[in-house]
């Protein structure tokens, strides 16, 4: 990092001088200075809406920048390690979905996990690729998924050599990280990308025994949400690239969806944020870490909470853990975790970050002090005290993993009717259900609603969680699709070579499993009825029984010693 350079702010500076010069506006914003809106004056002070301006020529555009902002963004990427940086003001989201379109295009696998934000889902909708997804285990006291493991992900990359890249969270809502590193190699030596969503990690690129951060592992593209942890406006975001990504390529399609009136107090707060986390990052998130190492050891003296932390590393599902992350499981108090988050609000004048059936979450960062950890520790002591009640009867789960049957792209534009969510169960769903924050979907468009998810929504929605994404806003009813609409098309490969294929359209899928000695699938199909397949090679089917399978069994059928009839097997 060249920390001369990284003491200057272009944007902030190229600001500083237009507002000198008193430029008389005949452009856009309409407001003219906040002059026609006293009201927005008052609210966000004179100084803030001057610099609410137009792009213009000393000001570069965001949309083809040559200049100021052009040099604002090569300054974010040295500063974060990647060979390019964008400026981003549609939020992480409009990063997570830019990084997604760049790398898939229609019918394109990528493999991530299910428990993404709905930005991810979201661009699957947009361009059409499928998800192939990596379901994380999941920790049954704490009711959260968690990492991808490294054998979870090979394997998915194995029975998808198709697909184009592979999308990691690094790190989770709860601070929980994958081994991106060895992720990122298995990827690249099957010549797929990789992906990281750093919404919550922008602090990784600065702080000092943190998790690694995307650009140092050899991800492809990182989505940066820098006004999480780093410090800028709200809305405010980094889209970070290493060497084997097309800058200009990914910058059209940046342009595809993001604005092309982009706010320059976005764009300035960036700036000046990146200046002050390159002089500043490393000794300002020492501190936060050490705040919230203060505030787990406190919390966890009160008895009845879990603030967790490095102590859940495994070395597997839960490779590393981000010790700035304030996690903490409530149902040992008997309350919902958005039942302590209401609380905090309402009775002390505290707003966390979220609370789902069994955490909180408090964020803590740059800005914050210790008196404000003090007064949080307070509070909940307090809660504890007060509102202890028994949990008997109480969820403990906020992951649920679903079967996929259609692509999101296809359920979401499908035809569909509303049912009353208690009658929803085996239809297909045609829209989101999800608790925000976290943003992390109950259900996607293409996924089977069980019995299990429908008791799962309606326990959230009467905890008071913020349920999002469904047409219903009461959240009593549900789009699903329409009977009998034609669900995406099923293909099984079994690879010969590089260049060689044998593709079989299935039906469904019937059977799908490991025995100590080789993986198992059972799938049933037009053309050669149910046939198995055994470590992705086809060895048995219909279409042959009578011709190569009843040769196959007359040896081990002749010597067994104690031959049963298994016509009642689960896949028959």
């Amino acid at each position: 990092m060249d920390y001369e350079r990284q003491q200057h702010a272009p944007i902030y500076e190229a600001l500083e001088r237009f507002r000198k010069k008193r430029v008389v506006p005949f452009d856009v914003p309409g407001h003219k200075r906040g002059r026609g809106n006293p009201e927005l004056a008052q609210l966000l002070g004179e100084k803030c809406v001057g610099l609410d301006v137009n792009s213009m020529k000393p000001l570069d555009n965001l949309c083809h920048p040559v200049s100021v902002i052009r040099e604002a963004e090569e300054l974010a990427a040295d500063a974060f390690g990647a060979a390019h940086a964008f400026l981003m003001v549609g939020g992480t989201t409009s990063a997570v979905q830019s990084m997604i379109l760049s790398v898939c295009k229609a019918g394109d696998k990528i493999i991530l996990p299910r428990n993404v934000h709905k930005s991810a889902i979201n661009a699957l909708v947009l361009c059409g690729a499928i998800p192939v997804y990596v379901n994380p285990e999941v920790n049954a006291q704490l009711g959260i998924s968690l990492g991808m493991e490294v054998s979870q992900v090979e394997k998915a990359m194995d029975e998808n050599p198709d697909a184009v890249a592979v999308l990691v969270n690094n790190p989770t809502y709860y601070g929980i990280c994958s081994d991106l590193r060895t992720i990122v190699k298995k990827a690249h030596a099957r010549g797929m990308k990789v992906l990281a969503d750093e919404a919550h990690g922008t602090h990784l690129y600065f702080g000092r025994n943190l998790p690694v951060s995307g650009m140092a592992a050899g991800a492809d593209m990182a989505a940066v949400s820098m006004h999480k942890s780093g410090g800028s406006l709200t809305q405010s975001s980094l889209l970070l690239l290493n060497k084997s990504m097309n800058a200009e390529k990914v910058r059209q399609i940046i342009n595809l969806t993001q604005t092309t009136s982009a706010s320059y107090l976005l764009l300035s707060s960036l700036d000046i944020s990146r200046r002050n986390l390159a002089l500043r990052g490393e000794e300002s998130f020492e501190k936060v870490a050490g705040m919230a190492q203060y505030a787990r050891e406190e919390i966890n003296e009160i008895g009845g909470y879990y603030a967790y932390g490095m102590d859940l590393i495994n070395g597997t599902s839960v490779f590393d853990f981000d010790v700035t992350k304030l996690s903490i499981y409530t149902l040992g108090n008997g309350l919902a975790g958005i039942e302590v988050y209401d609380l905090l609000r309402d009775e002390y004048d505290i707003q966390i970050e979220f609370g789902d059936i069994c955490n909180i979450l408090a964020y803590i960062s740059i800005g914050d002090r210790l008196q404000d950890i003090e007064r949080l520790v307070g509070a909940l002591a307090d809660i504890e005290r007060l509102y202890k009640k028994d949990s008997t009867g109480m969820l403990s789960g906020e992951y649920i993993a679903p079967a996929v049957v259609a692509s999101p792209q296809q359920a979401f534009y499908a035809e569909k009717e509303s049912l009353p969510m208690e009658q929803a169960a085996g239809r297909i769903s045609g829209e989101f259900v999800m608790c925000y924050p976290p943003g992390i979907p109950i259900l996607a468009p293409g996924e089977m609603v069980t019995q299990e998810i429908v008791e799962y929504i309606l326990y959230a929605r009467d905890k008071g969680c913020s349920m999002q994404g469904m047409e219903d806003p009461k959240v009593e009813h549900l789009q699903v699709l329409q009977r009998g609409y034609l669900i995406m098309e099923l293909w099984y490969s079994e690879f010969h070579t590089g260049n060689v294929k044998l593709s079989v359209r299935i039906n469904r899928q019937l059977f799908s499993g490991e025995s100590e000695f080789q993986r198992i699938d059972v799938f049933e199909s037009e053309e050669f009825g149910r046939f198995v397949a055994l470590d992705g090679e086809i060895v048995f089917s219909d279409k042959d029984e009578f011709i190569y399978d009843e040769m196959v069994t007359h040896v081990p059928m002749t010597v067994h010693p104690n031959v049963k009839n298994c016509s009642d097997h689960r896949w028959r």
